[in-house]
């Protein structure tokens, strides 16, 4: 493993327990070329979720997993440490778990919780991050997933015919209701995922069959930069944010 630079395993032990953070950053990215690496307000997008890790109260380590060693030694001059991922998981089929994985293999140490922080969501904080780690050991839970409120019903919403008819596209629980009385959804907001390391690697996925609970955060936290409006809608909302501090 490369890059011990300015992170030191700090060994804080929340309540007798380890936190791992894991960063995934691949290098390639069809709808966004380069996202991981490029200018958001004045810092690679990527330096945003290494610097709300480092400054939570409660994670022991920073790792950037990345196939792309510009996004390797930005996260080491960012304070995280690195982890090169090898070509068969790092491609566009590879999944988000291989690469996690990889790691917790690799690493010569063991957490009792591993969570997860994707690069794209620069607008999450490190008080998110500790939240969501008291509300999971508050709720002695195995898991948590970040979520946020839908901006639009799911009851507003259907796929659509080749033809474009809109003839049953609504239920009739939809049809002339105000957006205020149907009932509130939510939906995975990509921010934080929070698990048991154990029973990760067992279940294979930070979504747990039990024992998990959702960690709410409001829209404005919850930008998941996946195209080029969201990289502008994001970048809106931090400078919004910034002027309010």
């Amino acid at each position: 493993m490369s890059g011990q630079t300015g992170n030191i395993p700090r060994c804080s032990v929340y309540r007798g327990k380890t936190f791992l953070a894991i960063i995934p950053a691949r290098g390639g990215s069809k709808r966004l070329p380069g996202k991981n690496i490029r200018d958001f307000n004045g810092k690679p997008l990527i330096a945003w979720s290494i610097e709300a890790a480092l400054q939570s109260r409660h994670i022991d380590r920073v790792i950037v997993s990345s196939d792309d060693d510009t996004i390797l030694k930005i996260a080491e001059s960012y304070g995280a440490d690195s982890l090169k991922r090898p070509p068969e998981i790092s491609g566009d089929t590879a999944e988000t778990f291989d690469a996690v994985k990889h790691l917790l293999e690799t690493t010569t140490q063991n957490y009792d919780y591993t969570i997860l922080l994707q690069p794209t969501s620069p607008l999450r904080q490190s008080r998110h991050i500790d939240e969501a780690i008291e509300f999971l050991m508050d709720k002695e839970a195995d898991a948590v997933i970040s979520v946020t409120e839908m901006e639009h019903s799911p009851l507003w919403a259907n796929t659509l015919e080749e033809s474009l008819s809109l003839e049953n596209f609504l239920d009739e629980e939809a049809i002339n209701r105000r957006s205020q009385d149907l009932q509130t959804y939510y939906r995975i907001n990509g921010a934080l995922y929070l698990c048991k390391t154990q029973k990760l690697l067992e279940e294979r996925s930070f979504f747990l069959k039990k024992n998990i609970y959702a960690y709410v955060m409001q829209r404005r936290f919850s930008i998941d930069i996946d195209e080029e409006i969201d990289f502008r809608i994001a970048q809106c909302l931090m400078t919004e944010q910034a002027d309010l501090q």
